[in-house]
């Protein structure tokens, strides 16, 4: 568990130096129009650091020959991040709302045990509903796919 505590808070510290880095070469300070670009990303990986840093100090008193995740705990990790994996790749194929379509129906159907009725009814209204919002109401363009292309879209 100490390998982990230690190996995420370096990354994520390393992370926050590079935000840290690039919002001095913005500019932290306050413009006369107020905070200037950097200023919040500045005191973001500030605290991110300072996280890290006590994450660190806690995990030196932490046995180091506890595991980090059991095989009971992994299960629920990976039901999730399969699926949500294989929805990122469909996104780039398929388009946003095909993909969601697909992700909701099969994650109701796989992990909920939903009935067929539900499954179809959320997995067609909820990616008609954000395309309404996104496309129509905000005007803001989201990933298509072939089918959006076939309507016209």
């Amino acid at each position: 568990m100490r390998t982990a505590d230690l190996t995420t808070a370096l990354i994520l510290a390393a992370a926050g130096l590079l935000v840290l880095w690039d919002s001095l070469r913005l500019g932290v300070g306050w413009g006369t129009d107020g905070p200037q670009s950097g200023f919040f990303p500045f005191w973001l990986a500030v605290m991110l650091i300072a996280t890290c840093s006590v994450i660190g100090w806690q995990a030196r008193r932490r046995p180091s020959r506890v595991p980090f995740v059991t095989r009971e705990q992994l299960k629920p990790v990976l039901t999730t991040l399969i699926p949500s994996t294989g929805f990122v790749i469909l996104v780039q194929f398929l388009g946003l709302y095909v993909a969601t379509a697909l992700f909701i129906g099969f994650y109701m159907r796989w992990i909920g045990r939903y009935g067929w009725v539900p499954v179809i009814l959320l997995g067609v209204l909820f990616p008609v509903f954000t395309f309404v919002v996104f496309e129509k109401w905000f005007l803001v363009p989201m990933p298509k796919g072939p089918l959006e292309a076939w309507l016209g879209y």
